[in-house]
């Protein structure tokens, strides 16, 4: 507890292993800090190689969680709540954090080493060049401080590290990145995407990009990961490792030099700050189970928390100069907090390919990039949307219990021929919104003293009138794509959306070349703070409609180089 570390990270998420990587492959005695428990790959923690009647429950959750109330975030977002995974999320009633009555907001955690790089979807989706030109050009929040070029090459060493399964799309909205043998498309898949593509020149149906391996290198079998058996138990843990996570990939890499230390059940209190030095002196952690304070010191600290846990340890960082957390000069700590919004679903019958079937299970669906990065004659908003898509063969194969027939008759119709039913989910950007915001609870704390984080954040009138247009979109493009029996279910413009419901919350210490009105600079590090970085969805300006873990992944990466040369030189 004695030692002083070169760096410390706080978090062993999807960015906090990459730090931890970068860091100790430079040479850098690197200390993470996870708050939840350890996780061992391959451990009895992982369940995917249990079968059905092998899993409590058969995979659902005892019925008294719910009389209770645990779990109730998970129990409103349905198919996270199995008991294949529970174990890998956090129990709000047991953590619970603070909202408006009227503004609730769905937070989704995951305290373990390796966060929720173990229940990821694995989309591995790029950002385009005009996602990072959106706020300055539109006018809505703090213009970006980097490029698509900037990170550009950052994006290709990420993918060639994680292993992602794609195809070159060519489409500027989607850049095309480093990828592996991508999954195939169904036939009811390919025959929509097929439709679309003769009627639409900007509206594209492809091939998810996953980080599954498909096609192993050999840096990544050396680390004893292996090919994706499509099974698509992902969320139970791989025991593979064909799909990317810290304990698959970063971890292990990072463990290989001899450089990294990990302590879990270590949740940290505050970020210490020197004010003589007007530097980041280590962190304050509070111990899980014992409860007992101890400090930490480093020359350079990482926040990798995850983006709303990384906003409540600064916020709580508080001293002589920065009263409402550390590196809060500004006063834009907890400020613009982002993320997806959902409103529209919209399902369909594909006519023919009765007789075709899917085989395996596939760990990635399709998807429909964002074709509204320009304001157009029909709409009265900005920025756009995209759908996460998939289609369904809708035979008898895994009969249910709602279908009718016992013993014989249920037999006979396993692997009859049926309908495919392809289904489509809305993934709007929330544009940025200072009075979106989190702050420390006033009175309310957690069993360790800790302040409970406070979200205020609501979606607006930008993203009701995209949710209109979303509906109208997709059954036009439904209907292009040659469907049938199309319905199109929309959230009622009257009602309440939660945010975070899409579980990729941002924002809250956001990127700035101006220190009067961000806190990050476009390395990540604290404009306030020189020896002080965020990289997870924290630092995020904007949110886009992608899955934003790449981008996370490319930010960290790139951090941790400009960090380490500021280390060399004793910059920092």
């Amino acid at each position: 507890m004695n030692k002083e570390y070169d760096v410390i990270i706080v978090g062993s998420g999807i960015t906090g292993g990459w730090a931890a990587k970068e860091f100790c492959e430079r040479g850098f005695n690197t200390l993470v800090l996870e708050r939840g428990r350890n996780v061992e790959h391959r451990g009895p923690e992982y369940k995917d190689f249990q079968a059905p009647w092998e899993l409590q429950n058969r995979g659902m959750p005892d019925e008294e969680l719910a009389d209770n109330g645990h779990y109730a975030t998970l129990r409103k977002k349905g198919h996270l709540y199995k008991t294949d995974a529970l174990h890998f999320f956090v129990d709000d009633k047991k953590h619970p954090y603070s909202f408006p009555k009227d503004k609730p907001f769905m937070w989704t955690r995951g305290y373990q080493l390796g966060g929720r790089s173990l229940t990821w979807g694995r989309q591995a989706l790029r950002w385009s060049p005009m996602d990072f030109q959106a706020n300055a050009k539109d006018g809505h929040g703090i213009p970006w401080p980097i490029s698509y070029d900037d990170l550009a090459p950052w994006y290709s060493y990420v993918e060639k590290f994680i292993g992602v399964s794609a195809n070159k799309d060519g489409l500027e909205t989607l850049p095309d990145g480093e990828f592996q043998t991508p999954w195939e498309m169904s036939y009811a898949e390919q025959y929509i995407s097929n439709n679309i593509a003769k009627r639409y020149t900007d509206r594209h149906l492809i091939i998810g990009r996953a980080a599954n391996l498909t096609s192993p290198s050999q840096e990544q079998t050396a680390l004893g990961r292996s090919k994706c058996q499509a099974r698509s138990y992902c969320r139970r843990g791989c025991t593979f490792g064909a799909y990317f996570s810290s304990q698959s990939a970063t971890l292990p890499a990072a463990q290989k030099t001899g450089n990294l230390t990990v302590v879990t059940d270590a949740i940290v209190e505050r970020v210490d700050y020197d004010e003589s030095s007007k530097k980041a002196l280590g962190v304050t952690v509070i111990d899980t189970n014992t409860k007992e304070r101890r400090q930490y010191k480093s020359r350079v600290v990482f926040m990798c928390a995850s983006s709303l846990g990384t906003v409540q340890v600064l916020l709580n960082s508080k001293s002589e100069t920065f009263p409402t957390g550390i590196a809060n000069a500004s006063g834009m700590l907890g400020r613009y907090i982002l993320g997806h919004v959902t409103g529209v679903v919209a399902s369909a019958d594909v006519p023919g390919g009765e007789d075709k079937f899917a085989f395996g299970r596939r760990p990635i669906a399709t998807y429909i990039p964002n074709y509204r990065h320009e304001k157009r004659a029909d709409a009265d908003f900005v920025r756009g949307f995209g759908f996460q898509t998939t289609a369904q063969h809708r035979s008898s194969t895994r009969p249910t219990a709602k279908e009718k027939g016992i013993g014989i008759i249920a037999k006979q119709n396993v692997g009859q021929p049926g309908p495919w039913r392809f289904r489509a989910f809305m993934y709007g950007e929330v544009l940025p919104y200072y009075d979106n915001v989190a702050t420390l609870h006033p009175s309310k704390k957690d069993e360790w003293g800790m302040p409970l984080l406070h979200i205020d954040a609501e979606i607006k009138e930008n993203e009701r009138k995209m949710i209109k247009q979303a509906a109208k979109d997709i059954e036009e493009m439904l209907e292009a794509g040659g469907c049938t029996n199309i319905e199109v279910a929309a959230t009622p413009q009257s009602k309440h959306i939660p945010m975070g419901k899409q579980v990729h919350e941002m924002g809250g210490a956001c990127m700035g070349s101006d220190p009067n009105t961000s806190v990050l600079n476009g390395w990540g590090q604290a404009h306030d703070v020189p020896n002080l970085f965020v990289t997870d969805g924290a630092c995020m300006a904007s949110c886009a409609t992608q899955n934003p873990s790449l981008t996370y992944m490319a930010i960290t990466a790139r951090a941790a180089d400009y960090a380490s040369k500021l280390l060399q030189r004793n910059i920092i």
